[in-house]
């Protein structure tokens, strides 16, 4: 570089970056210690490898990927369902959403999965009386409690999710289809949900991830999740830790892959708005 005022070369001094350095070398060293500890652990990796594709295993992995699959379209299905009835003029449907979510985002996850896997001792039959009515310890299962809990509940969040995107679309656009003659459920599908997915899709995706991970609340109701198939693998040989890292293993699997999936439907529903029009 030269200077504008003498002419003369001007010397640049590189900044040096000492704090990410000292950073650098603190994790480094972190994890060299974690590897160790895992490296020199009682740990029979051995075991590990034996149990990872066990069928027990595998057959918890199938159930808590098709667990997550349904629980969330009951979810999504139940945000839009509630998020609409909050923005609904009507005040009868808005304060029941308004209550609906109130309620399930108000108690902890565990205790809705525990109140719907024994909610034979509230309701002993379920039915219309006189007519049919069935026995709730046979209706509710503990897949049945577990989609129930699940799916309940992350319609609760969801509904917040998607009034959120539904507020982010410019209501003169709303404005424009209504004046020319479009009624109010054809605007929401054509025009408003379309663009309110950009905003939907980033949260939603995390929250199908977490799903993954809460099914493992699933198991104190006897779900045959992974974690809950690990535990009685465990219960019976003692090897605690090495099914507990299979379970994990599994999870960061599973999670990893959808993690590839939420990037690529992300991308498709923000073409248009990313920087430069591109």
């Amino acid at each position: 570089m030269i200077d504008p005022h003498s002419g003369a070369p001007l010397t640049v001094i590189a900044r040096r970056h000492y704090g990410r350095w000292l950073a650098t070398a603190l994790i480094l060293a972190a994890l060299a210690g974690i590897v160790r500890a895992f490296a020199v652990g009682q740990i029979e990796w051995p075991v590990v490898a034996q149990f990872f594709t066990a069928p027990a295993i595998l057959q918890g992995l199938v159930n808590t990927i098709i667990m997550a699959i349904v629980a969330m379209a009951l979810g999504i299905t139940l945000g839009v369902l509630f998020a609409v009835m909050v923005m609904s003029p009507n005040p009868v449907l808005r304060n029941s959403a308004r209550g609906y979510i109130w309620f399930f985002r108000g108690t902890p996850l565990i205790l809705q999965l525990l109140l719907w896997f024994n909610l034979a001792l509230v309701f002993p039959t379920i039915g219309i009386p006189g007519l049919i009515e069935f026995r709730t310890v046979d209706l509710i299962t503990p897949f049945v409690a577990t989609l129930l809990g699940l799916g309940i509940n992350q319609g609760a969040y969801t509904a917040e999710v998607v009034r959120a995107g539904i507020l982010s679309v410019d209501h003169g656009q709303t404005e424009a289809a209504q004046a020319i003659g479009m009624a109010r459920p054809a605007v929401l599908r054509r025009i408003v949900l379309p663009q309110a997915m950009r905003v939907i899709i980033p949260p939603v995706g995390n929250e199908f991830i977490s799903m993954v991970k809460l099914t493992s609340l699933a198991s104190v109701i006897q779900y045959s999740e992974i974690l809950r198939n690990a535990q009685t693998i465990y219960f019976a040989n003692g090897r605690v830790i090495e099914l507990l890292i299979v379970a994990a293993i599994w999870y960061i699997a599973v999670v990893s892959v959808l993690s590839v999936g939420q990037f690529f439907l992300e991308r498709h529903f923000s073409r248009g708005y990313a920087k430069g029009g591109r």
